[in-house]
């Protein structure tokens, strides 16, 4: 059996937007602050240099609870002491990813529609979660596929047997809107990455998120 981890708030990390704090210590001030999910992407980084930022990441989660997951690179997952992996539409196979991962390792697929939902039917159980975006646009990441927007995104979580978590565009501001679509989590880039004080940042969107679960009850 695989665990069942809290979604709510999903950190993505960028090299680039830490900065000089670095994504060690950005991590661990965002999950002291509510963060309850990591996901490692680093598309630059060589595989020896992103085993040891890994490696750093997963110190500092130490007995927090948090899953550390790592984007597109399954296969350095056990090398860095990770919780799984996430995967994109044009990376390797889910097959393959969960073939690498094992069974009791989490795995993630992004999607962009329904479409994309149905046609990952056939992988069932092999499959934990989905990611689903971008819901707008975001620099974050180039090229991305044209935003869905929140009626696209409750459209897919409407058909999806997994959870769902939002991404693309996310900040304070949206964050309530995103959850009212029904999803599991929301997840960010720069709205902490890029803070000036990511716990603090972390908070608003904890705060926010926690609000309008219980503005919908």
């Amino acid at each position: 059996m695989r665990p069942a981890p809290d979604y709510s708030l999903y950190l993505v990390t960028d090299t680039g937007m830490c900065g000089e704090r670095g994504v060690p210590k950005t991590v661990a001030a965002a999950v002291r602050a509510g963060v309850t999910m990591v996901q490692l992407r680093d598309p630059d980084a060589g595989d020896r240099e992103l085993v040891a930022l890994g490696r750093a990441v997963r110190d500092v989660l130490a007995g927090t609870g948090v899953p550390l997951l790592v984007n597109d690179r399954a296969d350095l997952v056990g090398e860095i002491g990770a919780d799984g992996a996430h995967i994109g539409q044009g990376d390797m196979s889910v097959p393959r990813a969960r073939a690498l991962l094992g069974e009791t390792r989490l795995l993630g697929l992004s999607v962009h529609d329904v479409g994309q939902v149905e046609a990952a039917r056939e992988y069932g159980e092999a499959l934990d979660y989905l990611g689903v975006g971008p819901v707008w646009a975001t620099s974050t990441k180039p090229g991305h596929a044209p935003p869905g927007g929140p009626g696209r995104l409750r459209d897919v979580v409407a058909a999806s047997p997994w959870p769902c978590v939002a991404i693309g565009g996310i900040d304070a501001g949206r964050i309530a809107e995103v959850r009212a679509t029904g999803v599991a989590g929301a997840a960010v880039v720069s709205a902490i990455c890029a803070a000036d004080e990511p716990a603090a940042a972390t908070r608003e969107l904890r705060d926010r998120w926690d609000a309008a679960r219980e503005g919908a009850s």
